[in-house]
């Protein structure tokens, strides 16, 4: 089915790394997201990995145990998710369609003008039509990012983390970040480590001596942001 994925994902003019059977609510589902390398890069190396264990992400948001948290490190373009048919493909987005723009998958092409076509375009859900036999995939009705509408959400932050964990497996080593680092050790070793003045912190410090992000954060802040603010979501490439 991942052929036709990449064609369904190609026909909607998405683009960013696609996630196959996603165990979501229930069902499997599909994803595409982009990976922000900034917010990847600090976290890897300020030991934030993915957090897609439920019970351990919700310690984030508990306030003895994490003063500052860092932002999600994929953004979520759109999820796709297979229906037999169109009469049963909205109660197949459900909750999903609330994140970003969702989209059903069908084996043909509903009729024109249909109840079921009409009631998904209503709601925001994209169809697309998926050949098997021709290894195609043909655009129905395009989908409509209605997450404003709903605001964040845990479970939302939550998928991030489940997509960011996928797409760090799938992902191979950088060697170019991991030369960086280690061309940055050893100038520290020739040089010395730096020192800094009494009363002031060191770059990634704050004044507690907790590890803060130096890299911006959607609207303009830093990865490290509250629990408050971070409870929701920020909405290879494929095509």
């Amino acid at each position: 089915m991942q052929p036709l994925l990449k064609q369904a994902v190609a026909a909607l003019g998405w683009r960013g790394l696609l996630v196959p059977d996603v165990a979501v609510l229930g069902q499997q589902v599909s994803a595409v997201v982009r990976l922000r390398r900034d917010v990847h890069t600090w976290r890897s190396r300020n030991g934030w990995p993915p957090q897609a264990d439920p019970s351990w992400f919700r310690s984030w948001f508990e306030p003895d145990r994490h003063r500052h948290l860092p932002v999600a490190a994929v953004e979520l373009v759109g999820v796709l998710v297979n229906a037999p048919a169109a009469d049963r493909a909205l109660q197949s987005c459900g909750t999903l369609m609330t994140l970003a723009p969702c989209v059903v998958v069908l084996p043909e092409t509903p009729p024109v003008g249909s109840w079921s076509v009409i009631e998904l375009d209503y709601y925001g859900v994209g169809v697309v039509a998926a050949d098997r036999a021709r290894r195609s995939a043909n655009l129905v009705v395009p989908p409509e990012d209605r997450s404003a509408e709903f605001g964040p959400s845990l479970f939302g932050r939550w998928l991030l983390e489940v997509l960011y964990d996928r797409v760090v497996e799938a992902q191979p080593t950088d060697v170019t970040t991991l030369a960086r680092e280690l061309r940055a050790r050893l100038t520290a070793e020739v040089n010395g480590p730096e020192v800094t003045a009494q009363g002031t912190s060191a770059p990634g410090v704050d004044a507690s001596g907790v590890n803060a992000p130096e890299v911006p954060a959607p609207g303009g802040g830093a990865p490290g942001v509250n629990r408050q603010a971070e409870a929701g979501h920020s909405s290879g490439w494929v095509g």
